[in-house]
């Protein structure tokens, strides 16, 4: 138990029972994940891969205790391969200035350039809900040009919710926004653009005062209409308590394994980037080494003149000379 909440893990196996959740128009179903039965949990995320992700199947995947998958991406390519993985979210993340375009911190990237990004990404994707961030001063000055830049996220790049960050202090933007009917996503915690007040990147609510803050700033959010928060770089024990205390889904990335879903940087857990990771990092493949490997494959073949080879060359029709 913590402060009175009983986490998911600790959830009697008789109250894990299978619920299933019928969609008319798409004849799919949703099957409660149940940590003992993992066939079970594979034929029900099966069975529903198809289904357009939307904001009230993320609710009703919350209300099911099935997990919500998200990762970034940032181009088509790898948008459409996640899309085709069947993840539920694909945030079109601001980090793409630090992993795309090797920016020290995610505070330079422009609203012209994540429309760009967006775009490319909108374009591969047909199931998975595409979250577009709002990036650093694209609305901290003016609640009329925030919301102005997030209607433009909708109609130019074709996202269906902006993610913003921080926690009370961005309420009246939310009701705005949701006035407005553009999804929001919230984002507390470690949040990149509050890197010069936090200090650097630090993990947050590690006192009860600033576990009381971000206790509040999660509801005032989910009060001011957010569908969905992002937990990042907090202890476990709050990311459980923030998931249990919230209506709406929590998205953890450095919140332990008890929130809703989970979500990583794709070029963080495929190897692709040239800092050490962070803790909560899992890395699930080496592909830099990989395409390292091949390109140094490449340069020897040039080198040595055997790419192309004679296969590999077009040639002159039968008859023709020269």
């Amino acid at each position: 138990m913590i402060g009175g909440i009983r986490p998911k893990s600790q959830t009697p196996p008789g109250e894990r029972h299978a619920v299933e959740l019928h969609w008319e128009s798409t004849k799919m179903s949703l099957t409660t994940f149940d940590p003992a039965r993992p066939a079970a949990n594979k034929q029900a995320s099966g069975s529903a891969a198809t289904a357009k992700v939307t904001v009230p199947l993320l609710q009703q995947k919350k209300e099911l205790r099935h997990p919500i998958t998200a990762v970034t991406a940032y181009d088509y390519a790898t948008a459409r391969l996640i899309d085709e993985a069947g993840l539920d979210v694909i945030l079109v993340g601001d980090s793409l200035a630090m992993v795309m375009q090797g920016q020290p911190d995610t505070l330079a990237i422009t609203v012209d350039e994540m429309l760009v990004y967006t775009r490319g990404v909108r374009r591969a994707v047909k199931r998975a809900l595409v979250v577009a961030d709002m990036p650093f001063g694209s609305y901290h000055t003016d609640e009329r040009e925030g919301v102005a830049n997030a209607i433009r996220f909708v109609k130019e790049a074709g996202a269906e919710a902006v993610k913003i960050e921080g926690g009370a202090n961005r309420a009246s933007l939310v009701r705005r926004l949701s006035d407005a009917e553009i999804p929001v996503m919230g984002h507390i915690g470690l949040t990149p653009q509050s890197v010069h007040r936090m200090g650097g990147y630090k993990v947050q609510g590690k006192t009860l005062a600033a576990v009381d803050r971000l206790r509040a700033d999660a509801l005032a959010l989910q009060e001011a209409g957010c569908f969905s928060i992002v937990l990042e770089g907090m202890p476990r024990e709050l990311g459980t308590i923030l998931t249990a205390e919230l209506e709406i889904p929590t998205i953890g990335i450095g919140a332990g394994p008890d929130t809703d879903g989970q979500i990583l940087v794709l070029h963080d857990m495929l190897s692709l980037t040239f800092a050490p990771p962070a803790k909560f990092v899992r890395r699930y493949a080496d592909i830099g080494a990989s395409i390292q490997a091949a390109i140094g494959e490449y340069k020897q073949d040039v080198e040595s003149r055997s790419f192309p080879s004679e296969a590999e060359s077009y040639h002159l029709p039968t008859g023709v000379q020269l």
